[in-house]
């Protein structure tokens, strides 16, 4: 059995495993998780609650004791079931937490059987210090130009017109899982704060350094995902692109972007209801009435003059000027298209 010391997350793909395992129990992989790894927790959350109980309670002798016997219970279920088809050459990286029993004892019993086994050094532990290094202690090395403009000036989709064109992108929003906005919720909800700067970490190992890269413009904030620190101030010191279009042009791409919503009155309804604290109950009424009668495109633009675009405009003030402006009085598909192809050639 290996063990693996990783002084970049990139060392992990480079280590060679087939697969990668993390033992821990269900709750704590959902919160966060080495990208590409499988869950085969060898205590389930109720089982590690129990064994916590018993070494605190008991002895710790006791704890050990009855956690080897959950232990080997589980191996045995994962050895028949999620690697019964799994043949001698097969190579697996295993971890939990820190590095401890858990990941110990389940590499002990893979290795037992003939596997090539890595077993992870520090666990789970050492590769989330890693991830915070990079966004929250590093500076960052990449070169950002963002994208930025006042609601429905089709922004996340000229970034992603963008990545066709062959440019490098950052899609904050598709990482935190939210449209950054009262009305951006997804389905599935958003991933932990843990997991969002995961996938942060992952998608900018990806990315050469030497090239630029396009992000969309947002507060610190993502839904309830904040955007680490290192990340966060190379943004507030990127060159800038804004968009402008006008407001019918831009009632039309969100009663678009937005079509979740129209089939969804109920939670429609709720999230104007969220207004309350900022617009006066006869401004909420008409909001209803608008989103009662269907008229979508009438509400998105009622929205964005009373609502988005005041406190766009205050945020706008703050910054220095863009160093491109561009007016379109088209926000369709086949326009951003071209567009992202203009600032492909343009901006290198």
């Amino acid at each position: 059995m290996k063990s693996l010391f990783i002084r970049d997350t990139s060392d992990i793909g480079a280590c060679g495993a087939d697969t990668i395992i993390d033992v821990r129990s269900p709750a704590e992989y959902a919160e966060d998780h080495i990208p590409g790894a499988i869950n085969l927790p060898v205590l389930s959350d109720v089982e590690r609650a129990q064994v916590g109980t018993i070494y605190k309670q008991v002895s710790s002798f006791t704890a050990r004791k009855v956690g080897a016997a959950l232990v080997a219970q589980n191996a045995a279920f994962h050895l028949k079931n999620a690697l019964a088809d799994k043949t001698g050459e097969w190579q697996p990286l295993v971890y939990c937490w820190r590095g401890g029993q858990r990941s110990g004892s389940f590499a002990s019993i893979l290795d037992q059987v003939g596997w090539r086994v890595q077993l992870l050094e520090g666990g789970y532990r050492s590769y989330r210090r890693l991830v915070v290094d990079t966004l929250y202690h590093q500076p960052l090395r990449h070169r950002i130009i963002l994208i930025e403009g006042g609601t429905g000036t089709g922004k996340t989709r000229l970034l992603h017109h963008l990545a066709e064109a062959g440019e490098q992108i950052l899609d904050l929003e598709g990482l935190a899982n939210h449209r950054g906005s009262l009305f951006g919720k997804q389905t599935g909800g958003q991933p932990s704060q843990k997991m969002f700067e995961t996938r942060l970490a992952e998608e900018l190992a990806g990315l050469d350094p030497a090239r630029l890269i396009w992000i969309e413009a947002e507060s610190s904030k993502v839904g309830a995902r904040i955007i680490p620190g290192a990340l966060w101030h190379a943004m507030c010191r990127a060159e800038r692109i804004e968009i402008k279009s006008t407001l019918s042009a831009r009632a039309r791409f969100l009663a678009q972007a937005y079509r979740d919503l129209t089939v969804n009155v109920d939670r429609l309804h709720h999230q104007i209801d969220q207004l309350r604290a900022f617009h006066s109950a006869a401004t909420l009424a008409l909001w209803h009435d608008m989103a009662k009668n269907s008229d979508w495109e009438g509400l998105a633009a009622a929205l964005v003059s009373t609502h988005y675009d005041p406190r766009y405009a205050k945020s706008a003030a703050r910054s220095e000027l863009p160093v491109k402006q561009l007016v379109l009085d088209d926000l369709d598909d086949e326009k951003l298209a071209v567009v992202a192809q203009e600032l492909s050639r343009e901006f290198k």
